[in-house]
This record gives structure tokens, C-alpha cells and sequence, in this order.
């Protein structure tokens, strides 16, 4: 499929605007996409968000899309699609039948706890060029699990994308810090008194 590289602006429009009709802000910094993201999949939002990322990663050398489940899957899938490559997903529980494995340790922010992630050998491989793909960033604790399995695997991060990234958390400083390629499709700057505000 041909894609024009042009890219648009810094919060991608048709994303920005969904989230302006349809997000949900509730106390705490919580911004509910459930709608059209999360829980009910807007698929032409999705494919829209899914070329708006290829453009971002024209120049790449892409072999594989990496997510953690469950939330990313679905972007991960159609950004795959256009790739014409395969999606590993990080499995959050071992399954019974993985032997030969990866593992990290992840803390969730929403649930306050650590739990271990895991991935197999067999498909997250030495010189993999990998592109990670999630729907949210906010604090990165998941986006760190993802580079330490990557590293361990001694595969190469091409970079992360994300659909929403929280500025006002510390995730996206962090990794752009680190020299990671740090794509969001819209930067939300504040969620202060329940009103969102995009980065300009």
C-alpha cells in the first residue's frame, strides 16, 4: 500500500478530535478512551492512527511489532498489517506450554503492584529490529519492561509509539532521555480540574 510520509502535526488531528468528543476525564489524571480505543475499537480511527505511525517510522528498518497485551494489541496488529510484518505480544502470565522464555518485571501504577511478563526466545531473536507499540504513556514502567526484555534478547529498539502520551507524567522525558525514538500520536499536557489540554 502506498502511504504519503507527509506527517501532520504534533497531536495528530483526527485522534485529537475524538478524544475532544469522546475521551472521559476523571480525578487523578485518568482520561478514558474506552470508547474508541481501549474497550470498543473505532477499526478506521485505528487504521487512520496506524499509517500516521508508518510515517513517523519511514526511515526505520522495521523486522517486527512489539506490545505488551492487552491494550496494545490491537494498534500493534494494524500497524503490523501495514508493515507486512509479524506482532509479538509480551503475554503477562506464562502460559503453561512456553518454555523457553524471557522474563521481566513490570510495576503497574494502577493496580500498585509488580507482576512478571514474559516473552519467548523464539520470537523476540539476537538482531531483531523492533518497533514497540502501546495505546498509553504515562509513568513508562511498562516501556522499561519492554527494554529489558529487548536488551536481554540482544534484538535492537528502533524506537516506541504510542496513540496517547501524559506529559505531565515522567515516561516520555525518561525514554527520550535515554535517545529512544519517542513518537505519540496526541501529547496531553494537563488533565487539572477535568479539562484536557494538549501539548502545542
Amino acid at each position: 500500500m502506498d502511504i504519503d510520509t507527509k506527517l501532520d502535526t504534533i497531536n495528530f488531528p483526527p485522534l485529537k478530535e475524538r478524544i475532544l468528543k469522546n475521551g472521559i476525564c476523571l480525578e487523578g489524571g485518568i482520561l478514558k478512551v474506552d470508547s474508541f480505543i481501549n474497550h470498543q475499537i473505532d477499526p478506521n480511527l485505528l487504521k487512520e492512527m496506524s499509517i500516521e505511525i508508518v510515517k513517523r517510522f519511514a526511515n526505520s528498518k522495521i523486522d517486527k511489532i512489539i506490545t505488551i497485551e492487552a491494550s496494545g494489541i490491537a494498534p500493534a496488529i494494524m500497524l503490523a498489517f501495514f508493515l507486512n510484518v509479524n506482532v509479538v505480544f509480551v503475554k503477562k502470565k506464562k502460559p503453561a506450554t512456553m518454555d523457553n522464555m524471557l522474563t521481566t518485571t513490570v510495576y503497574s501504577f494502577t493496580k500498585k503492584t509488580n507482576y512478571d511478563v514474559c516473552v519467548s526466545k523464539d520470537f523476540l531473536a539476537k538482531g531483531d529490529n523492533v518497533l514497540f507499540v502501546d495505546d498509553f504513556l504515562a509513568n513508562g514502567h511498562a516501556a522499561n519492561g519492554i527494554i529489558d526484555l529487548i536488551n536481554q534478547a540482544q534484538a535492537n529498539l528502533v524506537g516506541m509509539a504510542f496513540l496517547i502520551e501524559k506529559s505531565f507524567q515522567e515516561g516520555g522525558k525518561k525514554l527520550r532521555e535515554m535517545g529512544i525514538k519517542v513518537e505519540s500520536l496526541a501529547i496531553i499536557d494537563s488533565l487539572d480540574n477535568c479539562e484536557i489540554k494538549f501539548k502545542e
